[in-house]
């Protein structure tokens, strides 16, 4: 039997989201805060998740603006309707879903959001915001997790925090706002050397490299905090396939002091953190404050 916290994900969503649908609500007779996600090609897994986040975001009472193109669409074309995007004053936040097909430049399309809309965080002028402690929108999967690290320790400043991959979608960012947070933190990715040993470091630990099952339980500080991102499908032996993450659930949860579970964790917050976003850009586009629910 486990002795870890599980550190449930679904619920610390849902006060999430109760909280947005209350500003929305306050919000409603000066602006409806609108989000436009992009989605390229026919990938499964991504139009899984663009539905989840529809319909997350008309459940806040939000407006919804989908945009669903070819994997054949132009790179001008895709960009043009970034400016258009960007010019509409109905929308509020600008989603481009990844991956992007191999014939568009991701980088050019991104960075083509105003980073006013940019509720993934991913603009380099947010990203430098991050890094200078003056942001205001952060990438949504690093954003859940320092929610729900915040929910489990009071204070973080001072926790030694291993963060084992270096994205700029999630290690790097979340490095950024640990150290925000006065963590002192290591990064550690497929170069680093002895790898057990430094994860054995962490009060938190952080997995975000995409490899199931890679980190097992004797890599873990006892009673150390897991916040697995990873999403790992992997074969079940009848045909089938399961979720698993980066992190040995079973022999990781003996030694942590809590652990997030894969599904569950992580990725019903980055959800809720993107309506969370929606409504921080909405109110900035508009000049007015954010409401206190």
């Amino acid at each position: 039997m486990s002795r870890a916290q599980i550190l449930d994900g679904r619920a610390l969503a849902a006060r999430i989201r109760t909280k947005v649908a209350a500003q929305v609500a306050a919000l409603a007779d000066r602006v409806r805060p609108g989000l436009a996600v992009v989605l390229v090609g026919d990938d499964p897994p991504s139009h899984i998740y663009v539905r989840n986040k529809q319909r997350a975001v008309l459940g806040a009472g939000m407006a919804s603006f989908e945009h669903v193109l070819e994997d054949s669409v132009a790179e001008a074309d895709l960009l043009d309707l970034m400016e258009r995007l960007n010019t509409d004053p109905a929308v509020h936040g600008i989603l481009v879903q990844l991956p992007l097909p191999q014939s568009i430049d991701a980088v050019k399309v991104l960075n083509a959001v105003d980073p006013a809309k940019d509720v993934d965080g991913f603009h380099p002028i947010n990203v430098g915001r991050l890094w200078t402690g003056t942001f205001a929108l952060v990438p949504c999967t690093p954003l859940g997790c320092m929610t729900l690290l915040e929910e489990t320790h009071q204070p973080l400043a001072g926790r030694h925090a291993v963060v084992v991959g270096q994205s700029n979608i999630v290690g790097k960012p979340l490095a950024g706002l640990l150290l925000a947070a006065n963590c002192t933190v290591t990064m550690a990715h497929a170069y680093t050397r002895d790898l057990p040993e430094i994860c054995r470091q962490g009060d938190i630990l952080v997995t975000a490299v995409g490899h199931p099952r890679l980190v097992r339980g004797d890599w873990i500080k006892p009673g150390a905090t897991i916040i697995d991102v990873g999403i790992n499908r992997v074969p079940t032996g009848d045909g089938g396939t399961r979720l698993v993450g980066d992190v040995d659930f079973r022999a990781a949860a003996e030694v942590a002091g809590a652990i997030t579970p894969v599904p569950g964790g992580v990725g019903p917050v980055t959800i809720a953190s993107l309506l969370a976003n929606t409504v921080t850009a909405a109110c900035r586009l508009a000049g007015v404050a954010e409401p206190e629910v």
